[in-house]
Formats: structure tokens, sequence, C-alpha cells
């Protein structure tokens, strides 16, 4: 009895493990088994969502190739694709003997991950892998590929009006506008004013004086855009697919 109630969850969890793609290949060795069993898995259960792989390369390019020329090539090859051979794919390549990273959107991915928004992904994660920090940065692409996917294409996803604490102080802001006028007419309208108790007849300026006080000069830096070295930049692989892409330094 035990087993045969056991058995539909084994045949589920079974299912379950069939349906799950290998969507990283850790060439360089950077990662532990449990560390990659947990970024396929996240990888996984996010590309459902935006029916989209999310793919990670690592590879320590012993041939000497260029990253984006590597990364066009790994696509092709493979046929890699969420939807089909050669579909839906964003690919992270980590090229370890140049030190490169370059990012690469396929079809849905080249429309809702342009160049400007794998720039943005790109920088965030820099810093983490300059650290050695490759799971995390690994996660946060994994992350941020999957919120930015969310907004339609040509939305700056990291416009403020859509972060969720200044909603939330736009919100009190206006609240607290709202009950102060509602607070200020509660006591009655005041109708005494200046013009109550004035002469007009004989009020008059008596004086006028300026006087010049001081003179201040501001001076503001411009910030310089530091993308560690590296730039925008989509292009076509030598099987025809196009894409966009990101690449710099690490």
């Amino acid at each position: 009895m035990v087993i045969g109630l056991a058995f539909p969850f084994f045949n589920v969890q079974t299912a379950l493990a069939a349906e799950s793609k290998n969507l990283i290949y850790d060439e360089a060795n950077l990662l532990s088994e449990q560390e990659e069993s947990e970024l396929n898995a996240l990888a996984n259960e996010y590309g459902a969502e935006r029916q989209t792989d999310f793919i990670i390369l690592t590879t320590n390019n012993t041939e000497n190739q260029d990253v984006e020329l590597l990364t066009e090539d790994f696509y092709d090859e493979q046929a890699l694709g969420y939807d089909k051979a050669h579909g839906n794919a964003v690919i992270l390549t980590m090229d370890m003997n140049f030190r490169e990273v370059y990012l690469a959107g396929f079809y849905k991915a080249e429309d809702y991950l342009d160049n400007g928004r794998l720039q943005a992904i790109r920088s965030r994660i820099t810093p983490d892998l300059s650290n050695g920090d490759y799971k995390l940065a690994f996660e946060k692409y994994i992350r941020l590929s999957y919120e930015y996917m969310g907004y339609k294409p040509g939305v700056n996803p990291n416009n403020i009006l859509f972060n969720g604490w200044f909603q939330l102080a736009v919100s009190v802001a206006i609240g607290g506008i709202v009950v102060g006028v509602m607070a200020y007419r509660s006591g009655g309208r005041v109708t005494v004013n200046r013009a109550t108790y004035e002469d007009s007849s004989n009020s008059s300026v008596i004086d006028r004086q300026d006087r010049y006080i001081r003179t201040t000069v501001t001076k503001q830096k411009i910030e310089r855009n530091n993308n560690n070295g590296g730039g925008g930049g989509g292009g076509t692989t030598r099987g025809g697919h196009s894409h966009s892409g990101s690449r710099g330094s690490f």
C-alpha cells in the first residue's frame, strides 16, 4: 500500500527531472556540483515563465577566440532555444582566458533584452565577477534577465517610476497632502485679510531700498560613464541568427 501510494509521487518527480534542461555549461569549472545544480534549477524555473532559456557558458578559451564569436558559434552548434532549436535564448559567456564577459539575446530575448538592457545587467554583475563571486553573479544575471523581460521593449526598467519604494513614497506624500487639505478646511475658512483694516486712500510706499549682499558660485561634478571597458552591440551568427549584445572585461 505504501509503495502504491508513493509511486505517483516518484513518477511526478521523474517527469519534472526529465523536463529540466541543462542550461549551465561550466567548462571552466568555476562552480561546484551543488552550485551548478541550483543555478540550473533557477534558470529552468524562470525560463519557463518567460519562454526563454537563460544559459551560462564558462570557458578557458584555449583556442583564443573572440568572446562574441565564441558565443555565436556556441548558439549555432548547440541549436539552443526554449521554444525550438535556434529559438528564444539569452547567453552569458565567461571567457577566463581574456577575462571578458559577453551577453547575447536571441529572438524574443533580442527584443526584450536589447543592447541597453544587457549592458545594464552586465554592469550589475561585473563587480561580483571581478571578486570571484561567480554563483552570486550568475544568480543576478538570471533574476535580472527574468525581471527585465517583464517590461515591454523600449521601456527603461531602471526608471525610478517603476521603483516600489518610490511609488510608496509618492502614495504616502499624496495621502498626506489630501489629509492636510481636509484638516485645514475642516476648521472653517478665514475671511479676514490685510485689506480688511487697510486704508487704501492713505496707504503708500514711503521708501524703497535695494541692498547687494553676496554672489554665490555652485560647482557640480559631471559623472563619467564607467562601463568597465565594455560596450553594447549585437550582430549575426554565421548561421544567420541575429542577436543583441553587450561585452566587457571583469
